[in-house]
């Protein structure tokens, strides 16, 4: 009786110890198995992320990159528009550093036309000799004077150079056309030149502004 327990015993003992090599088996597979798919679930999210930022990288690059004839076109009008405002500026102000900008922009605008012209003739491309989309700006500018003018003029400036500074960076940064990126590098130190200059003297009309209010309302106390 004792050895048939005994043998009951030892059978006992191998069906526990089955059982739990068994268990053992089965959770080291669902581990795996887990891991397995984890590791599937997170490649296939950043396989998504990655097309998505692909997706918005090219979909922002054909936004922001405009073609080399349409980048001269708009550059000629807008070269043409900024002599002709500088001159305006020379005529009409009444604040010194206006007129000096508006000489500067004549003088440094006719010379980049000039080299626009010559770019354009390579490339079998004719340029308009107008403001185009600029000449309503320039003719409300021609009914200003003095400091009305001078507040106007530098506005549309600061507008028009931070369109031109990112219109001349997006070429030489992205152009196909070497030519065509070889002269918006060139051309691209001078408008950024403009562009601080001008807003600096747009920084003092707007304290001199603020200054002239303030005196104003003193006086009527």
């Amino acid at each position: 009786m004792k050895r048939i327990s005994q043998i009951s015993l030892l059978a006992l003992c191998g069906l526990l110890t089955g059982a739990c090599g068994s268990e053992t088996t089965v959770n080291v597979n669902a581990d795996s198995n887990r891991s397995s798919m984890l590791n599937t679930a997170a490649n296939s999210m950043s396989n998504a992320a990655n097309t998505v930022s692909n997706t918005v990288s090219n979909t922002a690059a054909s936004l922001t990159t405009d073609s080399p004839q349409d980048f001269m076109q708009e550059a000629a009008h807008g070269g043409v528009a900024e002599v002709e405002m500088g001159k305006l500026a020379a005529a009409n102000e009444q604040n010194a550093e206006v007129k000096s900008f508006g000489q500067m922009m004549a003088a440094d605008h006719s010379k980049a036309n000039a080299e626009l012209k010559s770019l354009a003739a390579k490339k079998n491309v004719t340029l308009p000799t107008d403001p185009g989309p600029h000449q309503s700006t320039m003719e409300d500018l021609k009914g200003l004077k003095g400091a009305e003018f001078d507040r106007a003029y530098v506005d549309a400036m600061v507008e028009a150079h931070e369109t031109d500074v990112a219109a001349f960076q997006r070429q030489a940064d992205n152009s196909a056309d070497p030519d065509i990126k070889a002269f918006a590098a060139k051309t691209l130190p001078v408008l950024k030149t403009h562009l601080e200059r001008i807003k600096g003297i747009q920084a003092k009309l707007q304290g001199s502004t603020g200054q002239g209010n303030m005196t104003q309302r003193n006086t009527n106390r």
